[in-house]
C-alpha cells in the first residue's frame, strides 16, 4: 500500500486524452492531465507597438503595458467572475516604431531570431542548400498572418508528435515558448529500493481524483527516458537527499515514496521525432528555466487563474478544466546533455555547437539593443524574461 498519496479536493482536470478521445477512469498523466492551456486565455498582442526610444525608461513601459493590460482585462463577460487569462511572450512585447511613426510592426525580438538563423545559414550552407525553416507553434498561435503575405510559407495542421514524414534536406527547427505546456509524467521513487514509480491518477464514483503508483517497467516510453538520462550523468535532486531519504525508513508511518518528480516526456519525444524525420535540422528553442509559485516537486508546473482581476496559484495540478493555465519549467541544461544523446550520439558536453544561453545573451549577441532602448539608457528586452533559456544548436 502506497501511504503517501495525497487527495486533492479541487479536483483532476477531466479532459479528454489527447490519444484515445475518451475519458478514462484511470488515466495517465503524460496522455491526459497536466499540458492544458485555459480555454479562458488570450495572448496578449498590443495593436499598437510601443515605441521604446521615447520612453523615458522601463517604468513607463510597465505603466503602458499595465494600461493595454486593464484594456483587455476589463473585456469580459459580465455572467462571469472569472477574468480571461491575458499572456505575452517576447515576441508580442518587444515591438516598436519605425522612425516618426506610432503604429506599425517591427517584431525586434523575432529580428534577433531571425537574425540568427540568417547568420548560421550564410556561414554555413549558403549558396550550395536552401534556407529551410519549420516552426512549431502551440495551437492557439495564429498563423494565417505569415501564409497570407508570404506566399513561401506553409501551414501543415499536424501535430509534431504526429510527424512521419522524412525531411532529408539541412532545416532550422524552431519552438518558441511552446514546450512549456508540453505533457509531463510524475514518478515518485520506492524508499527503500530507489525503483521509479510513475503516477497515474484514480477516479472514484464521486468523481474524486486519487493518484496511485505502478512500476515504470510497464511503460517503455518511460523507461527510455529515464535510461537516456541515466547514460548522461543526471542523478535526480530527490534521490540525492540520501540521509532524509535514509531517516524515513526508520520512521514510524512515514511515506515509502520520495517527493514528485516530473519529467518532460513529450520533450523527449521531440528529440527522437527530430533524430528520426530530420536528420539535418538545427535547433532552436526558447522557453521558461523556472517558475515562481510552483506546486511542490521536481520541475514542477505552476497551475493558476486568473479570478478578479487578480493571479490565483494552485497548490496541485488536479483542477477544474477550462479554467486554469498549466505550464513547466524546463532543465535546459539536462536538455542539451539529452539532446547531444539522442540527436547526436555524444556524451554530454562533446559538442561546442549545442549551446544554452539566457535570454539576455542571445538579444545582446543577436538583437537590435538601440531599438529597444529608452531614453534613460534602461533597456526592456535585456532587463525582462531572466528567467528563460535557448537551445541552440
Amino acid at each position: 500500500m502506497i501511504r503517501d498519496t495525497p487527495f486533492c479536493p479541487e479536483g483532476l482536470e477531466k479532459d479528454i486524452s489527447p490519444q484515445t478521445g475518451s475519458h478514462n477512469s484511470l488515466v495517465r498523466l503524460d496522455r491526459n492531465v497536466v499540458p492544458r492551456f485555459s480555454k479562458q486565455a488570450v495572448i496578449f498582442s498590443p495593436e499598437t507597438d510601443f515605441d521604446f526610444n521615447r520612453m523615458q525608461d522601463h517604468l513607463e513601459f510597465m505603466i503602458e503595458l499595465a494600461k493595454l493590460y486593464k484594456e483587455i482585462e476589463g473585456d469580459v463577460d459580465e455572467v462571469d467572475e472569472v477574468a480571461r487569462q491575458v499572456w505575452h511572450t517576447p515576441t508580442e512585447l518587444f515591438k516598436v516604431c519605425s522612425d516618426n511613426k506610432y503604429t506599425c510592426s517591427k517584431p525586434w525580438y523575432g529580428f534577433a531570431i531571425a537574425k540568427y538563423l540568417v547568420s548560421e545559414y550564410k556561414l554555413n550552407h549558403f549558396p550550395h542548400k536552401d534556407l529551410i525553416i519549420y516552426e512549431m507553434r502551440a495551437e492557439r498561435q495564429d498563423v494565417r498572418d505569415a501564409k497570407d503575405h508570404n506566399r513561401c510559407v506553409t501551414v501543415i495542421n499536424k501535430s509534431i508528435f504526429d510527424w512521419d514524414v522524412h525531411v532529408p534536406e539541412h532545416c532550422f527547427f524552431l519552438g518558441m515558448e511552446v514546450i512549456d505546456n508540453f505533457a509531463h509524467d510524475l514518478i515518485r521513487y520506492d524508499i527503500n529500493t530507489l525503483e521509479p514509480r510513475q503516477a497515474l491518477v484514480s477516479t472514484d464514483a464521486n468523481g474524486e481524483y486519487t493518484e496511485i503508483y505502478e512500476p515504470v517497467g510497464q511503460d517503455s516510453l518511460i523507461s527510455r527516458y529515464l535510461a537516456t538520462r541515466k547514460e548522461v550523468g543526471y542523478r535526480s535532486p530527490v534521490l540525492s537527499r540520501k540521509l532524509w531519504n535514509a531517516l524515513l525508513k526508520n520512521m514510524p508511518l512515514a511515506p515509502n515514496l520520495t517527493a514528485p518528480e516530473f519529467i518532460p516526456i513529450k520533450l523527449f519525444m521531440l528529440l527522437e521525432t527530430l533524430k528520426t524525420h530530420f536528420p539535418q535540422h538545427q535547433l532552436v528553442l526558447s522557453d521558461f528555466s523556472s517558475l515562481p509559485d510552483s506546486i511542490d516537486g521536481v520541475d514542477a508546473p505552476v497551475a493558476q487563474t486568473h479570478y478578479k482581476a487578480t493571479m490565483v496559484p494552485c497548490f496541485t495540478y488536479m483542477v477544474q478544466p477550462g479554467w486554469f493555465d498549466i505550464f513547466f519549467p524546463t532543465n535546459f541544461e539536462l536538455l542539451r546533455d539529452m539532446y547531444l544523446r539522442v540527436c547526436r550520439g555524444t556524451g554530454a558536453g562533446n559538442d561546442k555547437g549545442v549551446r544554452v544561453l539566457i535570454h539576455r545573451e542571445f538579444c545582446e549577441r543577436y538583437g537590435d539593443i538601440e531599438r529597444t532602448t529608452t531614453r534613460g539608457g534602461e533597456n526592456p528586452i535585456l532587463m525582462y524574461y531572466e528567467n528563460m533559456k535557448m537551445i541552440l544548436t
